[in-house]
């Protein structure tokens, strides 16, 4: 059984144990309250508390909305008639035009030939280096230093 699986169920009846708890420790609290109140009536079992629900998120320029009337119904309970200030309208979006589109478009076509144009030319500029090959006479040489070698080492083999 993978770990995770067994700690999400150790977790889970956790859980359950401490609800259980909260339970009877909420059924003890509302048979002290009654004691203190005198009251002759059988004690009522509270029901557990939900779980809180997520909170919604709004924007800042809906919550400035929010502060605003929420001032104003102060203000109307106090008595004042003063409005709040108005919510400033924001800036319209600043948009390129035609012109300075093309410009820029034309720049960028500039700059991409001029970057593939460098990138041909080191391409040309450098060839691929050739392969080295070995001479017969250093294989050759190669060769008779591995015999040697192997040599030497059958000839420890046999006097260890």
């Amino acid at each position: 059984m993978p770990m995770s699986k067994l700690n999400r169920r150790v977790i889970e009846a956790a859980i359950v144990g401490f609800q259980q708890q909260r339970s009877q420790i909420d059924d003890e609290i509302a048979e002290l309250r009654q004691m203190l109140s005198g009251d002759g009536s059988a004690p009522t079992a509270t029901t557990p508390e939900a779980a809180p629900a997520k909170r919604k998120k709004f924007s800042a320029a809906a919550r400035k909305r929010m502060a605003l009337a929420q001032k104003a119904r102060y203000a109307k309970l106090r008595g004042e008639t003063q409005q709040p200030a108005p919510v400033p309208t924001p800036k319209p979006k600043r948009r390129l035009s035609a012109a300075a589109k093309a410009a820029l478009v034309a720049n960028l076509k500039k700059a991409r030939a001029a970057l593939a144009a460098q990138k041909k030319a080191a391409a040309k500029k450098a060839p691929p280096k050739p392969k080295r090959k070995l001479s017969a006479a250093g294989r050759a040489a190669i060769i008779a230093a591995t015999k040697k070698m192997w040599a030497a080492r059958r000839a420890a083999a046999k006097t260890a």
